[in-house]
């Protein structure tokens, strides 16, 4: 639909404490947070978005595209609070899913709880029927052992289906033969087929990931199908896109299909902006750095581009230990999150140590200062103590915050049990949270080779900016990045990503028996699924295309990804493969392997087309020395006392804007904390850049 106003799109992040919305109206931006409603997350939604539209100017009809992104599904997933759902396997294979991987995650834990799987014993039944791994008939689908479930799955009234048979993955047919035959009798119950949610190797995974997806879907589909009802009833007629974890968009229908690859959503979006920052600012080395109400997210981004995965835990029992959560194989951005949010509650446990999340207020009740019947003091109850946040500008000037109650809360639960004033409880809250995310970076980069003191940090979300200097200095980082509408970042990205889609399949060969005419079968194929979900959610718009093998010696456990060359592939293209994977893996590991065979498990295809603006040249910048608007008392914790530092409004500073550290640049959403060892200028995007003293 055209817009009078020139391209009109909405981004909408759905946050455990706020609802962050961007609206887009050509290269102008308005934004604007509410506080989430846990119990009808579309409330906040629609409320926000109206408020966002009429603060923009702009009328329901004349917008082209809402992006959406949200937690519920992994909410869900998290709480046990998915649908009643039942597994169909294999015949002798029932308990696939709470074997899991018959490993210890924990090896010296006498008392190790591994998570239960989200599908009981009693809902999980078997069929007779049997396939290669080359997708061959061994044992025909026994039809009338498939009608004859129907009456237990109606007894026990199950709202979805996940179906997972051995090695479905090279070849589907028994699959589908159930769903049809059990789709006849049980119409209302959704379906999810592990050929089609997960088409790759290792069966734990694959049925982890289809039973994870049936277990949201009624209630993604139900709210998604709400929400778009309702969007249309104020008047929003436009396509309603969803992000997705691995930083693509879907349409609805797509989505609605497969909501376990929304997991991660919200996160995604941010990371895919922190990216496009990277990108436009000539940065090849970034570390992202998102910090909301309930969590932190930190993401390393190398050449422009997220880190990635195609593996996930969720729900994770012991919150950092791999293998204690249930996992699932989706494209995803990786990243390392934790329990550290402006909401992150602060407490003192039995041996006098203070503690900060991974507990949190959330939107409800909310911190001792949100004055909603929230007692706990928090990481925002610490941050308006200390001066960094002004009370009556809090969210846009949506909530007063009462310093009072933060006080009290302060040293009730810290200071008395300490033996320190409010302020000082305030500070220790303070660095205990930056150490928090300061340690989980360090550990991320180190497990993946990395060296953070040569990067530079994107610091996005209502509480990052409050803490990235503070972060940078424990870190060693010289630059820090806060982009313009900082306090709802992710929001923003939504508005940067590319509606984007990929398939994968498990295909095995050895390079020495490598066969170029199977595998390119399989990509023309691959590649037609991917660009007809593209092509339906971005009609018209230039579609790129990505591939990627997976590769490893025989007798690894895990793989590596290779870029593949776009084009039909040779017999003779098996040397090519190897010299790409044994780049990769010297990369990687500092050597390859020599005299080993190589074999690959995966091959991908990601399609992408550009749903967005282009946005217009950026004013060259213009040193100024601009004058504070006010002054404001913040603490310092190296003088250990507060000190006047001036306050500038980000929206009266020009590009080219020069700034001495200590100072506050405050704005609707957050405010950016210019530390003493730091200085801050405005670049010609309207980015305020950090950058350390010599």
């Amino acid at each position: 639909m055209a817009s009078s106003t020139g391209d009109v799109r909405v981004g909408v992040d759905i946050g455990g404490t706020f609802t962050d919305i961007a609206v887009q109206i050509g290269s102008r931006s308005v934004t604007t947070k509410v506080l989430t409603t846990p119990r009808a997350p579309e409330q906040a939604v629609l409320q926000g978005i109206a408020q966002a539209l009429a603060e923009a100017g702009v009328t329901p009809a004349e917008v082209d595209l809402v992006i959406h992104g949200t937690t519920l599904a992994t909410n869900a997933l998290i709480e046990r609070k998915g649908a009643r759902t039942a597994f169909i396997g294999t015949e002798g294979h029932r308990d696939t899913l709470e074997l899991g991987y018959e490993d210890r995650f924990s090896e010296y834990d006498v008392f190790i709880e591994k998570p239960a799987p989200l599908i009981p014993r009693d809902l999980r039944f078997t069929v007779p029927e049997r396939m290669s791994a080359k997708g061959q008939v061994l044992r025909r689908l026994d039809e009338v052992a498939v009608a004859a479930l129907v009456p237990e799955l109606q007894e026990q009234k199950i709202a979805s289906l996940a179906i997972g048979l051995l090695h479905a993955y090279a070849n589907p047919d028994h699959e589908r033969r159930v769903r049809d035959i059990l789709a006849k009798h049980l119409p209302a119950v959704s379906i999810s087929l592990s050929s089609e949610v997960c088409a790759e190797v290792r069966e734990y995974d694959r049925f982890s990931t289809t039973a994870c997806n049936a277990y949201v879907q009624p209630l993604m589909a139900g709210y998604l199908e709400r929400l778009s009802r309702q969007l249309k009833a104020t008047g929003l007629a436009c396509p309603l896109y969803l992000m997705l974890s691995g930083g693509g968009l879907a349409t609805l229908d797509t989505a609605m299909r497969f909501p376990i690859r929304l997991v991660e959503s919200g996160p995604a979006g941010g990371a895919i902006l922190a990216a496009g920052i990277a990108r436009e600012s000539g940065l090849p080395r970034v570390l992202s750095f998102d910090m909301g109400g309930t969590t932190a997210k930190i993401c390393l981004i190398d050449d422009f581009r997220p880190q990635a995965s195609r593996s996930f835990e969720i729900g994770r029992i012991y919150r950092f230990l791999k293998g204690s959560g249930l996992p699932v194989r989706i494209p995803v951005i990786e990243m390392v999150e934790i329990g550290a949010g402006g909401g992150s509650i602060a407490s003192v446990d039995r041996l006098k140590r203070l503690k900060v999340g991974p507990e949190s207020a959330g939107a409800e009740p909310g911190p001792a200062s949100y004055g909603r019947g929230g007692a706990a003091p928090t990481v925002t109850d610490a941050d308006l103590v200390l001066g960094r946040i002004d009370s009556r500008r809090f969210a846009g000037g949506s909530l007063a915050l009462d310093t009072t109650a933060a006080q009290a809360a302060l040293e009730r639960d810290v200071g008395t049990r300490l033996g320190l004033s409010a302020v000082h409880s305030a500070y220790g809250v303070s660095e205990m949270v930056g150490e928090n995310m300061a340690n989980a970076a360090r550990v991320h980069a180190i497990e993946r080779g990395k060296v953070l003191s040569d990067r530079t940090l994107v610091a996005f979300g209502g509480a990052a900016p409050l803490h990235a200097a503070r972060l940078a200095e424990k870190l060693g980082m010289d630059r820090i990045v806060i982009p313009t509408s900082a306090g709802v970042g992710s929001a923003v990205g939504f508005l940067r990503a590319p509606v984007a889609y990929e398939v994968v399949r498990s295909r095995f060969f050895r390079l020495g028996t490598f066969d170029a005419g199977t595998v390119n079968a399989m990509l023309r194929e691959m590649a037609g699924e991917a660009r007809q979900i593209v092509a339906t959610g971005a009609p018209g718009a230039a579609i790129e295309e990505h591939r990627h093998v997976e590769m490893r010696y025989i007798g690894q456990g895990h793989e590596i990804a290779v870029d593949l060359p776009l084009r039909d592939l040779t017999d003779g293209d098996a040397a090519l493969l190897r010299e790409l994977f044994e780049a990769r893996y010297a990369e990687i590991f500092g050597r390859a392997v020599p005299g080993v065979e190589v074999e690959i498990l995966a091959w991908s295809i990601t399609m992408s087309a550009s749903v967005g603006g282009t946005a217009g040249d950026p004013p060259v910048p213009r040193e100024s020395r601009p004058s504070p608007s006010q002054q404001r008392r913040l603490f310092d914790g190296l003088l250990g006392e507060y000190k006047d530092v001036p306050v500038y409004w980000r929206d009266d500073l020009a590009p080219g804007s020069r700034i001495d550290g200590p100072a506050i640049i405050a704005e609707a959403q957050t405010a950016t904390v210019v530390s003493a060892v730091f200085d801050a200028r405005i670049d010609r995007f309207g980015h305020i850049v950090l950058e350390r003293r010599s």
